[in-house]
């Protein structure tokens, strides 16, 4: 018996090297994909270039397509498994717990570089000519009453039509304690395969998109570096771009790999293996669009228990803003100095607390953080046209604050799963091998 154990064993281990070996040269291939396309970008000839931003429409589109159905499925198959049982609770505290942890660490991070390094306000004339490249038509569509109101629907088709994250989220939840609650029956046996068979089925396109990721991230690569050789990130904005990259990156590098190692994770291997969720997210500035290649590599990489994954990652892409709130918090800081509002130290403070709040309620969509910042900022009576200075350079920082979302979402999952790890039942119906 010990013989046929260790058969079983060196079996194993045989399996799990040779899964690394492929997780290792699949991150070479990325990079060597990003390295490529970055030269490409820079130095191609137009028309290389419009067909690096045909391709790179081509994944965003395909990601976009992917996204909601996976969040409906997760979320769905995750509750109607667990249900009201305690492991329920145990995984939405920890999760919570995590996410607000880390974002108001990354607030309070983008205002300590605020503070220490004090942006000046710029010309006026120069926030005069920024007015009319502010696009005022979103101003007045993310009042938080429609906000809250939107993520209650009124059919159950326009969600998914419309992409309403939070709105899908609001469903599936609601079909997911629903199945949960059925008394057993045929009929929702039927329902539980049939829902099963189609989450097993999205995977596997996941897993195809993944195969042609390369293509992707080459075209996205290429297409940033032609954006930047064309002079489109420029500006006198200096100091602030500083703070909000900063902060970026000190949570980045810094703060979220702490979390990890007081967890007894180990930050650089959980970075090395979450890295193809990372890359997507930095190139399709949509936490939402990333969210299927996000799961795939946390259960496949990270090994997290798809029951964890599969409730945690949809929820944190709806609520966990790490880079948004710290945007949040910087945008409105720096609009109201310049419009000659008062900033002491409590006002400060109490800033943290309304930018974290206002980024647990952002979507995770391109270009959210932007909209709902001028939305607060008019709320204020502050002058737009800042916001439209920033508007320009706001493509790469949207990147970097999609990495870091993401980043902070595998964070909270893989600390999660550390934590319930001998304390979840095994077999049930979230955990559909893919």
């Amino acid at each position: 018996m010990s013989e046929k154990n260790n058969l079983q064993e060196q079996a194993q281990n045989i399996i799990q090297a040779s899964r690394q070996q492929g997780n290792g040269k699949n991150f070479l291939l990325w990079l060597g994909a990003l390295i490529l396309g970055a030269i490409l970008g820079w130095v191609g000839p137009a028309p290389l270039i419009s067909f690096f931003d045909f391709i790179a429409t081509v994944f965003t589109r395909l990601f976009q397509f992917i996204a909601v159905p996976t969040i409906a499925l997760a979320v769905t198959t995750t509750l109607s498994g667990l249900g009201a049982r305690k492991e329920t609770r145990k995984i939405f505290a920890r999760a919570l717990t995590y996410t607000l942890l880390t974002t108001f660490s990354a607030a309070l991070v983008g205002l300590l570089l605020y503070l220490w390094i004090e942006p000046s306000n710029l010309p006026a004339e120069a926030i005069g000519a920024g007015a009319s490249a502010v696009p005022l038509d979103k101003v007045g569509s993310l009042s938080y009453t429609e906000h809250f109101l939107k993520v209650i629907p009124n059919n159950l088709l326009q969600p998914f039509l419309a992409g309403n994250v939070l709105s899908v989220l609001f469903i599936a939840a609601s079909a997911g304690l629903g199945l949960a609650f059925m008394p057993e029956s045929e009929n929702r046996a039927v329902l539980l395969k049939g829902i099963a068979g189609l989450q097993e089925l999205l995977f596997t396109l996941i897993r195809g998109l993944l195969y042609i990721l390369p293509f992707g991230i080459l075209a996205f690569s290429a297409q940033l570096a032609a954006q930047i050789e064309a002079g489109v990130i420029v500006g006198a904005l200096g100091k602030y771009v500083a703070v909000v990259m900063g902060g970026n990156l000190i949570q980045f590098f810094l703060v979220l790999p702490i979390f990890l190692a007081i967890r007894g994770l180990n930050p650089i291997q959980v970075m090395r293996k979450m890295s193809p969720a990372i890359a997507v997210a930095l190139f399709t500035k949509s936490s939402a669009a990333t969210l299927p290649v996000t799961l795939t590599t946390a259960e496949e990489n990270l090994k997290v228990n798809p029951t964890v994954s599969r409730f945690v990652l949809p929820i944190c892409t709806t609520i966990n803003m790490n880079g948004c709130a710290a945007f949040i918090l910087v945008t409105s800081l720096f609009v109201m100095q310049n419009a000659g509002f008062e900033l002491t130290l409590p006002s400060m403070i109490a800033w943290v607390f309304v930018a974290v709040l206002a980024a647990v309620g952002n979507a995770g969509v391109p270009m959210g953080c932007y909209f709902l910042t001028l939305s607060l900022m008019s709320s204020m009576g502050a002058p737009l046209g800042l916001m439209g200075i920033i508007l320009p350079i706001y493509a790469v920082i949207d990147m970097i604050e999609t990495a870091e979302n993401v980043w902070s979402d595998s964070c909270v999952c893989a600390m999660t799963d550390h934590d319930l790890k001998d304390k979840l039942q095994e077999g049930n119906t979230a955990s559909t091998t893919i």
